[in-house]
């Protein structure tokens, strides 16, 4: 994976597109239905700083469920 097969970014950019596409698939194979979902992590100390003075936190895209 790190030569790329091909000349030209527009090709380079699609085997790298393709890899990981890939590499997805292979986790997503290893990963179990049963499995457990994950809790979501705990507060940073900035993010319980910006609670404590009543200023509210900008939603991440990771949080804005798309």
């Amino acid at each position: 994976m790190r030569r790329c097969r091909y000349r030209g970014q527009p090709k380079a950019h699609l085997q790298h597109v393709l890899t990981a596409i890939a590499v997805n698939i292979e986790r997503l194979s290893t990963w179990s239905v049963t499995q457990e979902i994950p809790s979501p992590r705990s507060p940073t100390a900035f993010q319980t700083f910006l609670d404590q003075q009543g200023i509210p936190r900008s939603k991440s895209w990771r949080t804005l469920g798309i």
